[in-house]
Order: structure tokens, then C-alpha cells, then sequence
């Protein structure tokens, strides 16, 4: 890797930081919308590592795992380049929308276009002043409105590189997450770019927990990679892969009533849920379709018939993973100073 590092127009050298704003359009409103990019290289050569947060809108709690991530006191001694990107999709989070103005979702208009839509134009942008000049990247996420994910890693786990990423982030369950047309990931597949997807916590809420769990699993991969020193603190656990999982879905209209929660294993044949009409009348049972753990829920005790309500990674060994789950927990203590 040579001195020569440039975003947007702007030379980075070793051992600066920079904040950069990355023009991507011009509104009818003769305002000018950029992207905030915050670069710091090392002194010592390096990788070039991307994380970025809020590619949809509504998704907050990614912006404060970069607040914190560049705030953090490790970095002093960072090797290579850390490009942060705390708010990709701008207008969406001016709105506290997944969603840009035309409806389109950024993270299905990958690889984009100069010419095309606000969405293709955002991709385009993204895609040559940031992702083409990286090897790895950390891409953050939330669960849906009303929706919570457990935190969780989602990556190609069939690439031993990525996998070995994915379990020094730290989270005790992976999911091995096949691509989908249009996605950053995707875009970052063809450039042989490897990335990690971190979900967790629901949209438009800062979820203490999650963001704790995204600044560690964060510094874990840039340690991972050489970019910082070792720590000292050795993982106590291994984390599971998850090559299956699947929804739930409500098979009646009305009242939930939640039997279970977020992180809980479940055996097939559990109840998680049970559906009543506003007279408290029973319709229906949510029921385990086979043994896992329940990595995402939805929260609102309002449900349509057809709803997904529990996404369930599938595993075998339920007790050796609810430990997991447990030892993890316990790790992230509320007064650990990151």
C-alpha cells in the first residue's frame, strides 16, 4: 500500500485524519447532499477497512457504533486505513425512513449509476469513492420498525477468510446469509471485497446493548486484522454457525400475547405466542417448528394474518449455544469502558 490515498478529491496521508464530505446530488431545493466520511490512516502500512451505518435511513444504532468507534482510544495505534461512513443514506434519516424519496432502497440499487435514479447515484458514489478502495468492511444494521434482531453476524461463511472475521467480531451466533441482487454485500462480493453484516436491535431506537456489542466486535476484527494490537482478553467462547433459518408467521389476525423472547432457544412444539380477538377470545398458537434459537421478533402486540412474527436460526446442540448466548451476555458489562 503507497502513500496515495484520495476520497472525493481529497488526499489522505499516513498518520492524518481527515472528515470528508462526499458530494452525491443536488436537490431541487439547490441543496447540496453529502455523504459524512471520516478517514484515519495509520502510520504503518495496512489494510483498508470500510464500516458504515444507516444505508437504511431508519436504522439508528450503527450511527453510534461509529461515534464511539472513532472516539475510542485504541485506534491511536491503528495500522492502515479506517474509512467510517456513520450515515450512508442521508435523506432517510432527515425523514427516519428506510427508504429514499422515490421509495427506493439503497441497499437493493447496488452497484448504482452516475446517471440513474437518487438511489443509483447514491450506490455509484458509494461504490467508487469507498468500497472499490477497501478489502474489508463491516456493514451495521437493525431489525425492522417493531422488529428486533438479536445481535448477529450474517456474512458468505463458506469463504474461510470471512469466516475467520466473523468469529473474531465476537457475537455467539452466525448466520450464513446467502447474497441478494442489488445489495452492498453483493457489490462488495464482485470487487472481492469481504464483508461482515452485523444486525441488531430494531429501527429508530439506540439499543445500549447492541451498540456495546458492535464497538467490541468492531475493535475484535480490526485487531483480527492486524490493524490494531492483540488484546489480552482471550474469547471464552466459540461462536455457532447457522446454515438454516426461517419466519414464523401468524396464522390469524389480532392481540399477541408473547411467550417468548429475543435470545431464548426453543425445541420444536414450543409455544412462543398466542393470537386473541379484542374479547380475549383465543385464534391461535405461534408453535416451534424445530429446535433453535430465536434471533429476531417482532414487538408490537398488533399482527395480520401472514405477519412474520419469530425468525429462528436452526441449530442442533441447543444447550451448548444457549451457554454461549449466556457467557456472551455476561461479557458485556454495563460499566466496560470501550
Amino acid at each position: 500500500m503507497n502513500n496515495a490515498f484520495e476520497i472525493g478529491g481529497i488526499a489522505v496521508e499516513r498518520g492524518e485524519t481527515r472528515r470528508i464530505d462526499l458530494p452525491v446530488v443536488r436537490l431541487y431545493t439547490d441543496t447540496e447532499m453529502a455523504i459524512p466520511v471520516y478517514v484515519k490512516r495509520g502510520k504503518k502500512p495496512g489494510p483498508t477497512l470500510f464500516v458504515s451505518a444507516a444505508i437504511h435511513g431508519d436504522e439508528l444504532n450503527g450511527i453510534e457504533i461509529i461515534s464511539r468507534l472513532i472516539r475510542s482510544r485504541a485506534l491511536r495505534s491503528l495500522r492502515g486505513t479506517l474509512i467510517a461512513v456513520p450515515i450512508v443514506n442521508v435523506y432517510g434519516v432527515l425523514e427516519q425512513s428506510r427508504y429514499l424519496p422515490d421509495r427506493r432502497d439503497l441497499n437493493r440499487s447496488f452497484p448504482g449509476s452516475a446517471k440513474g435514479s437518487l438511489a443509483a447515484r447514491m450506490a455509484h458514489v458509494f461504490q467508487t469513492e469507498i468500497l472499490s478502495k477497501c478489502e474489508y468492511g463491516i456493514d451495521l444494521h437493525t431489525g425492522a420498525i417493531h422488529r428486533s434482531n438479536l445481535p448477529q453476524i450474517r456474512a458468505n461463511l463458506d469463504d474461510d477468510e470471512t469466516l475467520s472475521m466473523a468469529g473474531a467480531f465476537g457475537v455467539p451466533v452466525l448466520l450464513n446469509a446467502t447474497l441478494r441482487d442489488g445489495s452492498l454485500r453483493a457489490a462488495a462480493a464482485d470487487l472481492g471485497v469481504r464483508i461482515l453484516l452485523y444486525e441488531a436491535g430494531e429501527a429508530l431506537r439506540f439499543d445500549e446493548f447492541c451498540i456495546r456489542a458492535g464497538v467490541r466486535g468492531t475493535l475484535n476484527v480490526l485487531r483480527h486484522l492486524k490493524m490494531l494490537p492483540q488484546s489480552r482478553r482471550k474469547q471464552g467462547y466459540e461462536p455457532y454457525v447457522a446454515r438454516r433459518s426461517g419466519w414464523l408467521r401468524a396464522g390469524d389476525s389480532g392481540i399477541v400475547n408473547h411467550k417468548k423472547r429475543l435470545g431464548d432457544h426453543v425445541k420444536k412444539g414450543d409455544l412462543l405466542a398466542t393470537i386473541a380477538d379484542p374479547f380475549g377470545h383465543e385464534l391461535d398458537q405461534v408453535l416451534c417448528n424445530a429446535d433453535g434459537i430465536i434471533i429476531g421478533r417482532q414487538n408490537i402486540p398488533l399482527v395480520q394474518e401472514g405477519e412474520a412474527m419469530f425468525h429462528i436460526a436452526y441449530f442442533h446442540e441447543l444447550d451448548e449455544v444457549a451457554e454461549n448466548l449466556g457467557q456472551w451476555q455476561d461479557s458485556l458489562l454495563p460499566d466496560e469502558n470501550f
